[in-house]
């Protein structure tokens, strides 16, 4: 059936020089730099095309409006007192949960198949792009995967169900489905990112355990699981935390839905365990030890989260100026806003390009490939959500008036930006966290030097800011100065990526207007762009 276009003839005045509404993207089609990043890093191509047009169709993109409109409701009792403690979703938000879960969002890292983390880093670059809130409970789950191998029983019984590319939301316990979502529950009131201040007790029950206690933020509360954290008898331990049990709810007080700026589409929660029925995920006292695994590849997913934000906004911003005029001439004809926009680019691309290059090091299975992930990603997540806030800003502003207002994405990516800088550890605690492992795993800083080393020579301005970097820090920096310290090898991670995988023009805006800093400080502050070349890529 053909669509009818709206009527512009309207009765004082015809709607002209406004851009008709996309209704509908191809991911992977229309993005080059995804392309190129995603082949580089030896990602399953065939697989990413059919996920980049099913994920941007019509239907999914009406039913991710539809979820964001309609947001979760919390369902604490039946109408006759009796405890449900469920949410309840628009049926849109199952259904981009349905179809990012088939297209391999969760599963593509575990199936065996070569390219299997980097293909996964590209179906959360657009999976984010469609509708970023479903992709938290998608990520713990993906993530969730690694750190059940603590426990061999408990890895048979989750992991095929976690990596089955199905998504089962009925209320039903885990063995009576074929596909389940894990999340995690770990901070408290309290200590917030200081797990170890945690005061949920764990007590022996046969071979299971019972929780008591509450947890501040439970992300998904409607996922199959939780990994979880609790003070055992022998110190902090890691537990799995079922939703349900034969015949009954396990004990999972959800208390309220958290109201927040952003991700509204996904219901994070508060919860209280009122002697929940556990088991216990590696020995007793190794808690944190035992969920790292989950938290370093939640990571890489917030890593690459930002350069999907990034392209989004920007993709929305060319499509605006390229059929819209002001001043007599094209928008994307001016000079100034070519600039801008192709700065902002820069931004993007380092961003997309220093996560696929790290994914390919997770798909990767030795000891130096593993070291470069733990402290890359972790570098790549620092620098790339720090420049996202500013980058959606800006390319907000590009549409004016009609960038504010919510029936654009514009307000929807800009609440969504600070999200993944505050997602399992803010910015001062990654950079902390940066230098403990540069202190503590020699191979972590081997590795490290080694991607920046093999990029010397091809730029003498890269050169010279790695030679000023390790002059400034010959020696760990002071805690005072982690921010910079992590701000600048992050930027040079970010150009050295750049130089295997992306144009000479990204490259050289790139060291001129971050590694060199031959710039001001505000967006499009800057000269000598190949802005023909750098625009070119930006659909």
């Amino acid at each position: 059936m053909s669509r009818l276009q709206a009527s512009s003839h309207l009765g004082t005045h015809d709607v002209a020089n406004q851009p008709v509404f996309r209704t509908a993207r191809d991911y992977w089609a229309d993005d080059i730099p995804l392309r190129e990043a995603s082949t580089a890093a030896g990602a399953r191509v065939e697989d990413l095309a059919r996920a980049g047009k099913r994920l941007g169709s019509e239907p999914l993109q009406s039913a991710a409006q539809d979820a964001r409109r309609d947001l979760p409701r919390l369902k604490l009792f039946d109408r006759g007192g009796r405890r449900l403690d469920e949410v309840e979703f628009h049926p849109g938000y199952h259904q981009v949960m349905q179809a990012g879960l088939e297209e391999g969002y969760a599963a593509a890292a575990w199936d065996g198949q070569p390219g299997g983390h980097a293909t996964h880093a590209a179906l959360v670059y657009m999976q984010m792009q469609l509708e970023p809130g479903a992709g938290c409970p998608m990520t713990m789950t993906y993530a969730a995967v690694p750190a059940l191998r603590n426990d061999q029983a408990l890895f048979d019984q989750w992991a095929p169900k976690l990596s089955s590319g199905i998504y089962d939301p009925s209320t039903r316990p885990i063995w009576e489905k074929q596909g389940a979502t894990l999340g995690m529950a770990m901070t408290e009131k309290q200590g917030g990112s200081d797990v170890r201040a945690n005061t949920t007790r764990a007590v022996r029950d046969g071979e299971a355990y019972r929780l008591t206690g509450h947890k501040w933020f439970c992300s998904a509360p409607m996922c199959d699981g939780f990994l979880t954290l609790a003070q055992a008898e022998g110190g902090l331990t890691c537990f799995l935390v079922p939703r349900w049990l034969e015949g009954e709810r396990n004990a999972i007080r959800l208390q309220r839905l958290k109201d927040k700026l952003g991700n509204q589409a996904n219901a994070s929660s508060e919860i209280e365990y009122h002697n929940a029925l556990a088991y216990r995920l590696g020995e007793e006292g190794a808690g944190v030890r035992t969920i790292i695994e989950m938290v370093h590849h939640t990571r890489l997913d917030t890593a690459i989260a930002p350069a999907a934000l990034m392209r989004a906004a920007l993709s929305e911003a060319h499509h605006w100026v390229s059929h819209r005029s002001a001043f007599q001439r094209r928008l994307i004809d001016q000079p100034l806003m070519r600039t801008v926009l192709a700065d902002l680019s820069l931004d993007c691309e380092g961003a997309l390009a220093v996560s696929m290059y790290l994914a390919r090091a997770f798909d990767r299975d030795d000891d130096g490939s593993r070291a470069l992930a733990r402290i890359g990603v972790a570098l790549a997540k620092f620098l790339s959500n720090k420049r996202s806030i500013g980058v959606v800003g800006e390319a907000m502003e590009v549409l004016g008036g009609m960038g504010y207002v919510e029936e654009t994405p514009m307000p929807m990516l800009y609440r969504e930006a600070p999200l993944n800088s505050i997602w399992e550890g803010s910015g001062n605690v990654i950079c902390l966290d940066i230098l403990r492992t540069l202190a503590r795993e020699p191979l972590a800083v081997e590795q490290l030097d080694m991607v920046l080393d093999a990029a010397r020579g091809n730029d003498t301005r890269f050169d010279a800011a790695l030679q000023d970097h390790r002059n400034q820090w010959s020696s760990m920096p002071p805690e005072s100065e982690a921010r910079w310290f992590a701000e600048s090898l992050a930027t040079l991670l970010t150009a050295a990526t750049l130089m295997e995988t992306a144009p000479q023009a990204i490259v050289d805006g790139y060291v001129t207007s971050r590694v060199a800093n031959a710039r001001g400080s505000i967006a499009g502050s800057v000269r000598g762009l190949d802005t023909d070349a750098i625009l070119a890529r930006l659909a």
